[in-house]
């Protein structure tokens, strides 16, 4: 996975978590080290963000790597026959 890939699926997931009411832009932002305006900006896909703000917005969310390519891995349905 790219780190193109990766960055959309933690702008995906900061989205959705913003959505859901687990926390606002401007928390995350401020908790994160970067501007709220800054931030806004990413999650409407008008700008992008480096290694370091991926790095600290996971931490500030409990994500690692693994959980990002996990939540963009399509489930895929059980072969064979229910017990």
């Amino acid at each position: 996975m790219t780190f193109q890939k990766l960055q959309l699926q933690l702008i995906h997931e900061i989205a959705r978590r913003v959505q859901a009411g687990d926390t606002t832009v401007s928390s995350l932002a401020r908790r994160a080290g970067i501007s709220q305006p800054h931030l806004h900006l990413v999650l409407q896909g008008k700008r992008g963000f480096s290694w370091d703000f991926a790095d600290r917005a996971a931490l500030v969310l409990g994500l690692r790597v693994e959980d990002l390519i996990d939540l963009a891995t399509p489930s895929r349905p059980l072969r064979g026959k229910l017990p």
